[in-house]
């Protein structure tokens, strides 16, 4: 008889263990979670589409993908950008570099280091339409032109978009892993925009799913996934159209 109840047991555990396997996790509504801050991101999305779609389709890159790539920070733009005041900062990164002053600038939330690594990454991708978008440091003779041309473009809401699939065009270059399907290589491309473009693929991949994503000036425990946000939204787009 104990055989037998073992036997049972047994059966019952593996049952629990393949029913907990083949049910799929609740995804999080971050349209919900989000409320005021998404439908805003969502409207300058409607707002723009008319120029930034024809710009993605002339240098061969999804809109939709490289719009879901920056949604979250179109999300923490609209929950921050009546809160910062950044005049200081450009007069301290101008001076002085981004080691006294690296902020995010604009509604994708670019970062003066992040413009810099696109200056230098861009030039060793094969794509000649993008990069001449782009002029070489040494262009500049005096440093703070430089850093003050990088503002700039970070000001103007088109030449950041430039950036933007810049920024497409050299993960495509410099990490071509083997993407299972849209999403993996969305959450990938994601991730090293939140992270940083100078990361190996094993310290992306060790990022994905870390929950470090808020709208706060401060930490909180209320944190998401950068990647997921942005397949959140991918989906949702791709249903819509």
């Amino acid at each position: 008889m104990r055989g037998i109840y073992r036997k049972r047991i047994l059966l019952a555990l593996l049952l629990i263990i393949w029913f907990t396997k083949s049910v799929p996790s609740q995804t999080t509504d971050y349209k919900t979670v989000f409320g005021n801050d998404w439908q805003k991101a969502e409207t300058f999305v409607i707002e723009n589409e008319s120029w930034m779609k024809p710009l993605s389709e002339k240098y061969h890159i999804s809109y939709p993908f490289a719009i879901a790539i920056v949604f979250p920070e179109l999300i923490r733009y609209s929950a921050l950008r009546d809160k910062i005041e950044i005049t200081l900062l450009k007069a301290l990164y101008i001076n002085l570099g981004e080691e006294y002053a690296d902020f995010s600038i604009g509604p994708f939330q670019m970062k003066p280091s992040f413009a810099e690594l696109i200056h230098e990454k861009v030039l060793s991708i094969k794509d000649r339409k993008i990069k001449n978008q782009f002029q070489s440091r040494k262009y500049y003779e005096d440093i703070r032109k430089y850093r003050s041309s990088i503002v700039g473009d970070l000001e103007n809401l088109k030449t950041q978009f430039i950036y933007l699939l810049a920024f497409v065009k050299i993960c495509e270059s410099n990490y071509q892993n083997k993407w299972k399907d849209e999403n993996e290589e969305l959450k990938f491309f994601a991730t090293v925009y939140n992270c940083g473009l100078n990361k190996s693929t094993e310290i992306i991949e060790s990022m994905t799913d870390k929950k470090f994503f808020n709208t706060g000036l401060i930490k909180t425990d209320n944190n998401y996934s950068y990647a997921d946000i942005s397949i959140y939204w991918y989906n949702s787009f791709k249903k819509k159209n």
